[in-house]
């Protein structure tokens, strides 16, 4: 089986794949260490998870993931001292999360994900002397707080002609969590890469808008993608975290008894969810129905916002954004055509190059 290789994402993108512990949620850090190294506590970093959790395949694992590139580069130890995260099983936890984080003495916390913002806000007002990042979002006029953000809706652009050239009903789908300004622009780049590639193709081609009304609802993205599928959809972008497991679920569950020409696809989102499109067919052979993955570097961000802290140049007050011009996001080549990669490559260079603007909001 061929494995996924990424699109220009450069150094800031991927964080090497390592192996996850278990540390506990509800404002529990685990403090043994778990790995060997140096503590450095004027420098360390913890992460606080939104409910997807540092093992949801997308979001969440890829900061862990960078964080824990973090610490083996520059041989800091898991724990107390070092570097760890905390994990919210509940949005009720992310205040209490982020005042464990401070209390157990890390100088860097990182919120992940833009419904962490009120709460980095306000302990970034009550702990001035600690560093705070909130990812997905912005928090302005705090010289303690450093905002990362990323031009999601050019990743999901490039999902959108990726889709265009490999549908066979002309019907595709698109699942998010939950309604805001981050979903918005993947909704608003895939269904803008889809009409795009359509129109050259001269097809006719529809998308499908559904929302789960959360980011942990696996059950919910299941039953979504079971309608969608029933329908005619054959491909469905998620951009739903935890709640994707589901579109995964269902899309298994369709193409185990399904032959070549009725099969079903998904596309993953933020890391590269490859290994989660694994099945065997009804002829009892390895297969994968991932079509390709949108990449967003969360990991690559909390590195490069955690290194430059532990230079003592900690981008207080900034916001940092992340594209693809410089690799903060990007697209797998997963199981895509000949045809469709290179119609990737061609509206990546025309995005970089500023010949196509790609929409942040949805058209209503």
């Amino acid at each position: 089986m061929k494995k996924a290789k990424v699109f220009g994402l450069g150094a800031v993108a991927m964080a090497a794949l390592l192996a996850l512990g278990a540390c506990g949620g509800g404002g529990k850090t685990d403090s043994s260490g778990g790995s060997s190294g140096k503590q450095d506590a004027k420098h360390s970093v913890a992460i606080v998870t939104d409910i997807g959790g540092v093992d949801d395949r997308s979001f969440n694992q890829s900061a862990w993931e960078g964080l824990q590139a973090w610490g083996k580069k520059h041989d800091i130890k898991r724990g107390t001292g070092g570097y760890n995260y905390i994990q919210s099983n509940d949005a009720s936890q992310y205040t209490q999360n982020i005042d464990s984080a401070v209390s157990n003495g890390f100088k860097t916390v990182f919120g992940i994900g833009y419904l962490l913002a009120d709460p980095i806000s306000s302990a970034a007002d009550q702990h001035a002397d600690t560093n705070f990042v909130i990812i997905d979002s912005v928090i302005e006029g705090k010289k303690n707080v450093a905002s990362a953000t990323f031009k999601d809706n050019e990743a999901a652009y490039l999902a959108g002609v990726a889709a265009a050239h490999t549908t066979k009903s002309d019907k595709l789908g698109f699942i998010g969590g939950e309604e805001g300004a981050v979903i918005d622009r993947f909704e608003a780049g895939f269904v803008k890469g889809v009409q795009d590639t359509a129109k050259e193709m001269n097809k006719d081609i529809s998308v499908d808008v559904q929302y789960a009304a959360s980011f942990g609802d696996p059950a919910k993205g299941k039953a979504l993608a079971a309608n969608m599928y029933q329908s005619g959809v054959d491909i469905i972008y998620h951009a739903s975290g935890g709640t994707g497991a589901g579109v995964f679920q269902e899309a298994k569950a369709r193409n185990k008894d399904a032959d070549e020409n009725s099969k079903v696809w998904v596309i993953g989102v933020d890391s590269d969810q490859q290994a989660e499109g694994k099945y065997t067919n009804k002829d009892g052979k390895e297969d994968n129905f991932c079509l390709t993955s949108s990449l967003k570097g969360v990991g690559a961000a909390v590195q490069d916002i955690s290194t430059k802290a532990l230079n003592d140049k900690f981008p207080g007050g900034k916001h940092l954004v992340y594209g693809l011009k410089d690799g903060g996001v990007s697209l797998t080549d997963g199981y895509l055509s000949d045809e469709a990669k290179a119609s990737v490559k061609s509206a990546k260079e025309k995005i970089i190059a500023g010949d196509i603007k790609v929409p942040e909001k949805p058209t209503k």
